[in-house]
């Protein structure tokens, strides 16, 4: 009787894999794989190369299966690696820094959603939401690049302070600090957007 592959940790699948176990790779894939395109996708923006790289960090991880240790979450290591050949790419394809909005109102959407305090919205409010979600993602695209990493990360990583921390290679409270500015921010521009539709609903 072989083990359900869902039941086990993402790390002792990882070690599976290094042991040969190509189904236990799938998994991980499987797990993993909208999240890190995700955070990708919005620190490059729709670059022809996106794919080329969210290839290349899974090709990094079955090439660094070996001396793979447990010694931190499997998915701290894995967007470790995927940060690290990010800046790669970008220092490769995009030496002036600059960044290509990606629309995704359906993305937007879901942000505006977990950004606002409230849980319970009511349809007008939904409504709102949906409408500024356009400029919501504007907004990430305009943070400042460390700010916008902390924020990426924890949106489509769900990284804690700490991990966010040692993926980007700085202090927590650096970390903390930066992914704070960056929700002071968005929040900010939530509540201006829905201050321009009551206005606009008023006229």
């Amino acid at each position: 009787m072989t083990d359900r592959l869902d039941t086990i940790s993402d790390e002792s699948l990882m070690l599976r894999f290094a042991s040969g176990d190509s189904a236990a790779f799938s998994e991980l894939y499987q797990r993993h794989r909208q999240g890190l395109y995700a955070f990708l996708s919005r620190q490059t923006g729709k670059v022809s190369w996106l794919d080329d790289l969210y290839q290349d960090v899974w090709m990094a991880v079955t090439k660094a299966r070996f001396s793979y240790k447990p010694e931190a979450m499997f998915k701290t290591w894995l967007y470790q690696i995927a940060y690290h050949r990010m800046i790669d790419y970008l220092r490769l394809h995009l030496p002036s820094g600059h960044y290509t909005s990606l629309d995704a109102d359906t993305e937007g959407m879901a942000i505006a959603e977990q950004l606002a305090e409230d849980d319970h919205t009511s349809p007008d409010q939904q409504l709102t939401q949906k409408q500024i979600s356009g400029q919501l993602l504007k907004a990430i695209d305009n943070l400042p690049m460390d700010q916008r990493e902390a924020f990426l990360l924890r949106e489509h990583g769900e990284m804690s302070i700490e991990q966010i921390a040692k993926i980007t290679g700085v202090l927590p409270e650096t970390a903390k600090s930066r992914l704070r500015y960056a929700v002071a921010k968005l929040k900010q521009v939530m509540i201006s957007s829905v201050r321009s539709k009551e206005e606009d609903r008023c006229l």
